[in-house]
Formats: structure tokens, C-alpha cells, sequence
């Protein structure tokens, strides 16, 4: 069995591929990027993908059996066809199952929400498709927050504008553990989950992070606007404003939805305690 992995060279592709071959043995497991060499590193055979080209993956995924289409990053729009030209390529080659990865929340007036119209537009896209399908909708990941511990300690706070809304997080590796049986499990197909862990507030965030990480932060909620405008000034119009969306979705509390970890992991998803003392470690190796 053959399974390949698109966006290869992301955190997520590369966690992915990693747990695949635990499973399947790297000989089985390809790894699509839109620059090869950046995926050299992983050991498995690496095939050119651009989601803008479909030629590209009429040749990538031949003697594929299953894929997973990680999500792109690009604009929303320029997203419904991208990740229609990977399924129709899937299909046109005889790839027999696709798995997606998609993002929690309702669809609702935020400025996350044309992120999550393009994915759902994706999952009803694969659902229409003919193949094989399976769907896990990824919580917020906790890395970022994690990643930006310095300029939290800096700040001596946590700003942004959640509020009291809780978040179902999750991790990169938690995910990765998922998905691998979600692509070689038959049992997951016409399913669609909610890969999270338990959901927090940010004011159990801060104190998480004081407990593990040795900090001594606060939370401090900040309207929406500010936040919103704090983020572009940072990141730039598209990046600021899907960042600010996301914690505004947090507040609307979209973001705080039922878990279906076990259904496709079958155990449950570690604790956020759990995920953050992993995190420390692999920084201290």
C-alpha cells in the first residue's frame, strides 16, 4: 500500500510521514512538495506537487493508493481550486481514498470564516468526489503559543481577543498519530471527526504555561478591533486579519466543539499539561 502525503515539507506533512512510517515502513510512503529538496530530509521518496498545477499531480500520484491533502495556506478562493486539482488528479489516476485535513468551526460571520467556508467547500468537493473519504477537522494548534513564549514573557502577559472563550487545542504530533490510521484504517472512511484535545480558556492557557514553562504570565482580553489591527500591523493585512479571526472565533465560541479523537486515534488525546511538558522537553534535548 502506498500513501502519500502533500505539503511534505510543513511541520504538519513532515509529522505525518513520520508516524506513517512507523505504520507502513518508509518504502510505502511518499512525500509530495511543491520543492522537493525541502522534504530530502525525511528519507522516503519525494515527487513534485504544486496545487496550482494539476499536471503535477497527474504524475505524483501514480501507484498511489491513498493520500492526505493537507490544506493550503493560500488565499480562500485561490484554495477551492487548488485542492480541486489534487482530487481530480486522485481520481483521474486511481488513487482509491483521500483523507483532508480540515479546521473546526461553524460557518458564521467572523473574519476566520472564509477559511472555513473554503474547507468546507473542500469537504463537500471530496464527499462528491466518487473516492474513498475521510475528514479530521483540526483544532487550534498549541505550538504557536508555545513558539511565541518569549515575547509573552517579555509582555508578562497574554493579549489577544478570545475573552472567556474557550479553544479545543491540539498538536501537531497528535494530529499526525490520527491521520496515519485514518489512512490506513478502513473503518474512518465517510467519516468526518473533530481532532481536538479538551478545551481551555486563555486564562487556563497563562496558568498552564506558568505551571510548566516556568512563567509568570497573565491573560489580558483586548477587543476585537484592537486586536485585529494589532495583527496586521504585525503580519500584514491577510495573515493579521485570519489570525485575529481565529481568536475571534475563540470568543464567539466556535472553537469550543465536541471531540472525536478517540473514534480515530482510538485513545484519547493527551492533556494540555501533557502536550506542553513534551514541548519543554523536546526545546531542553
Amino acid at each position: 500500500m502506498k500513501i502519500a502525503v502533500t505539503s511534505a515539507s510543513g511541520q504538519l506533512g513532515k509529522a505525518i510521514i513520520r508516524s506513517l512510517i512507523d505504520i507502513i515502513g518508509q518504502e510505502n510512503v511518499i512525500a509530495i512538495a511543491r520543492t522537493p529538496s525541502h522534504a530530502e530530509s525525511l528519507g522516503v521518496e519525494v515527487r513534485a506537487g504544486d496545487y496550482n498545477q494539476k499536471a503535477h499531480f497527474d504524475q505524483a500520484l501514480k501507484g498511489v493508493d491513498a493520500l492526505l491533502l493537507v490544506s493550503g495556506n493560500d488565499d480562500p478562493e485561490k484554495r477551492r481550486q487548488q485542492h480541486a486539482n489534487v482530487i481530480d488528479a486522485a481520481k483521474a489516476t486511481g488513487v482509491r481514498k483521500v483523507v483532508y485535513t480540515s479546521i473546526v468551526g461553524p460557518v458564521r460571520d467572523s473574519d476566520f470564516s472564509s477559511i472555513v467556508n473554503s474547507n468546507r467547500h473542500t469537504e463537500e468537493y471530496l464527499k462528491n468526489s466518487g473516492l474513498a473519504w475521510s475528514i479530521g477537522r483540526n483544532g487550534v494548534y498549541l505550538e504557536p503559543d508555545l513558539e511565541y513564549l518569549d515575547h509573552y514573557r517579555k509582555d508578562g502577559k497574554l493579549t489577544n481577543c478570545a475573552g472567556d472563550g474557550r479553544c479545543a487545542y491540539t498538536t501537531r504530533a497528535e494530529l499526525a498519530y490520527a491521520y496515519a490510521r485514518m489512512l490506513t484504517e478502513d473503518q474512518h472512511n465517510g467519516q468526518t471527526y473533530n481532532l481536538t484535545g479538551p478545551a481551555i480558556t486563555q486564562y487556563e492557557l497563562a496558568d498552564l504555561m506558568n505551571q510548566v514553562l516556568g512563567t509568570d504570565l497573565r491573560y489580558e482580553p483586548v477587543s476585537v478591533e484592537a486586536y485585529r489591527q494589532q495583527r496586521i500591523d504585525e503580519l500584514g493585512e491577510f495573515m493579521g486579519t485570519v489570525i485575529a479571526g481565529i481568536y475571534q472565533s475563540i470568543r464567539n465560541g466556535d472553537m469550543d466543539v465536541p471531540s472525536d479523537y478517540r473514534k480515530a486515534a482510538s485513545r484519547v488525546h493527551i492533556s494540555i499539561l501533557e502536550a506542553m511538558k513534551r514541548f519543554q522537553a523536546q526545546v531542553s534535548s
